[in-house]
């Protein structure tokens, strides 16, 4: 029989994460649970931002001091991870009868979704939670039902998340008009460095410049497809 490890050599919130939260300690009869605490902190990140998901702040929204939450969260640490989880939530379910190609476009255009609805999961550090691993397995299936081993298929998935996650970072940033990657830095960039390119011997940017091409983010899609044909060349 397999011995259980010490939660306590865990990193912080992945045991709760798979047991549903640890239990409330010694002391009154809790007046919330953990999921509560949880639902709390979600909505503070949706509404202000990540950082107004603070131990401060949770207790005031849930009527409680800020070490009464200690009873139901270890530590700001366990905290992020499960708020990401409960933030992240689980994958859709797939679609039926899709080529691997098309099957890893529906799972990358649903992390998107799931990025831009809650900017803020792109701060919180990923862990091997419970609904994070099911996107996970859900590329795995994808992969090795195409032919690749499982050792390969992990590795393209985590290719795929890593491609998804800074596409959507980059969206996230393309949006804010102080961004050099925003349509309105990008032109005044543009309009600074053209002359300067032309003239310095940068043909390549030059011309990009010229065309627009440069300085603005590459297509949306461009980074996934490359990937994809980078996998298409491991099948069998």
């Amino acid at each position: 029989m397999p011995i259980e490890p010490d939660p306590r050599a865990l990193p912080p919130g992945l045991s709760p994460a798979w047991q549903g939260g640890p239990r409330p300690r010694r002391g009154p009869k809790p007046s919330h649970t953990v999921e509560a605490v949880v639902a709390a902190a979600v909505e503070l990140a949706d509404t202000e931002g990540l950082a107004a998901a603070s131990l401060p702040n949770i207790a005031s929204a849930l009527g409680l001091t800020t070490n009464a939450l200690y009873r139901y969260v270890s530590s700001k640490d366990e905290l992020l991870i499960l708020l990401a989880e409960t933030g992240f939530g689980p994958p859709p379910e797939p679609a039926a009868g899709l080529e691997w190609r098309s099957a890893v476009r529906a799972w990358a255009d649903a992390a998107a979704k799931r990025y831009a609805a809650r900017p803020w999961l792109l701060d919180v550090r990923e862990s091997l939670t419970p609904h994070r691993l099911r996107w996970t397995e859900q590329l795995l299936d994808i992969f090795t039902g195409a032919g690749l081993s499982t050792v390969d298929a992990l590795g393209c998935a985590e290719l795929v998340s890593a491609v998804v996650r800074a596409t959507a970072d980059r969206r996230r940033t393309a949006a804010d008009p102080d961004s050099p990657e925003s349509a309105e830095y990008s032109a005044e960039v543009r309009a600074f460095l053209q002359p300067r390119l032309s003239e310095g011997g940068y043909p390549h940017l030059a011309e990009l410049a010229e065309s627009r091409g440069w300085p603005a983010a590459a297509p949306e899609d461009f980074a996934l497809e490359r990937v994809l044909d980078g996998i298409a060349a491991l099948l069998p």
